[in-house]
């Protein structure tokens, strides 16, 4: 018996978890524009402090969703690095970079990278406006 509440226990603390949840790529749905999540290369995700992950086809859903956020205060800011596609890496650290020469999914041509050692590497290639997590939301007016 005792058995059976330790494993019920566990499973209750497991998923009561605030960390990221998994993004299911072609088959999760942004929460703010709907639009199926692929492109491992530009998606969101924020988690609540209550553990509740909302995931986000593209780096500008998650920043217009923010404009009117209603929700439970943020624990986790996430964005997908560019540089390692389906990895997420955290938001207010991140660099970003909004350039014409990488399309995002919702056209703003935004993209985040882990560091700006890799931002760095790709603005050489691309032209583009670099930004840290301040200008970004500053950017999108958010407060």
């Amino acid at each position: 018996m005792k058995f059976i509440y330790a494993m019920l226990l566990s499973l209750f603390v497991l998923s009561c978890s605030t960390g990221p949840k998994p993004i299911n790529y072609g088959q999760d749905a942004c929460v703010f524009c709907k639009m199926t999540i692929v492109d491992k290369q530009h998606a969101a995700q924020l988690v609540t402090k209550t553990g509740k992950a909302f995931k986000y086809d593209a780096i500008e859903c998650m920043l217009n969703d923010l404009k009117e956020w209603e929700h439970p205060e943020v624990q986790h800011y996430l964005v997908a690095d560019y540089s390692n596609p389906g990895v997420l890496t955290d938001a207010s650290g991140a660099a970003y970079l909004i350039s014409q020469e990488i399309p995002s999914p919702m056209g703003e041509f935004l993209t985040a990278f882990e560091s700006e050692d890799k931002r760095n590497e790709t603005v050489q290639d691309v032209s583009g406006t670099a930004l840290d997590w301040k200008a970004l939301k500053e950017e999108f007016e958010i407060k």
